[in-house]
């Protein structure tokens, strides 16, 4: 009985330990609201010029791209149905990823296919968590010789890739799954504000 009331305090402590450190880091993304707001606009005016937005990512960061994907190509919010946003997963299927990653290197599986797809005045969101990720490196620099406007949502310190990308949002932590979560409250809450432009809907939360 004593080893079971131990173990659920332990438990007790250590969530709400994660559940602060989780609150203090999505704070500190309000020092980031000018860089959000320009995010918000740049892809709004992307689709209204009939433009495409490209997002990749690794491991559970290449979910969180194709979470987000499926969002904007399907719809976000049941009270709001609007038209399919133009937004593709580098990550596109099996065959691809293993066919580049077997004749070229795994490290070229989303510049290949940025090289491939997409045109000047694209958009291009990475979503990385070390900002080092070789893959993600290489799709910045293709990017930025297409005149690709490239969007990273970081973690750590931002990695090689903050050199490189256009607008950086910088997750301060060293919890991978933390950093993830940050991530993905962005991504949600930049495309509420994009499908909000878009439709001129009020936010939910208004």
């Amino acid at each position: 009985m004593k080893v079971k009331k131990f173990l659920k305090k332990i438990d007790n402590l250590n969530l709400v330990k994660s559940i602060k450190n989780s609150i203090q880091l999505k704070k500190k993304l309000i020092l980031h609201a000018n860089e959000i707001n320009s995010i918000i606009f740049k892809i709004y005016y992307a689709i209204k010029n009939k433009k495409k937005i490209y997002i990749c990512g690794n491991g559970g960061s290449a979910a969180d791209a194709q979470h987000l994907a499926a969002e904007f190509l399907v719809r976000l919010r049941p009270n709001i149905n609007r038209d399919p946003l133009p937004i593709i997963s580098l990550a596109l299927d099996t065959s691809t990823l293993t066919a580049c990653g077997n004749d070229y290197g795994f490290e070229y599986i989303f510049s290949r296919n940025l090289e491939g797809l997409a045109n000047k005045g694209d958009l291009l969101i990475c979503i990385s968590t070390s900002g080092n990720s070789k893959n993600i490196v290489n799709v910045l620099q293709k990017a930025k010789k297409m005149k690709i406007f490239s969007i990273s949502f970081l973690g750590k310190d931002g990695g090689l890739a903050k050199k490189i990308s256009n607008i950086n949002i910088i997750v301060p932590s060293k919890i991978t799954a933390r950093i993830q979560e940050c991530h993905i409250f962005l991504g949600h809450f930049i495309l509420e504000n994009v499908e909000n432009l878009l439709t001129e809907s009020k936010s939910i939360y208004d």
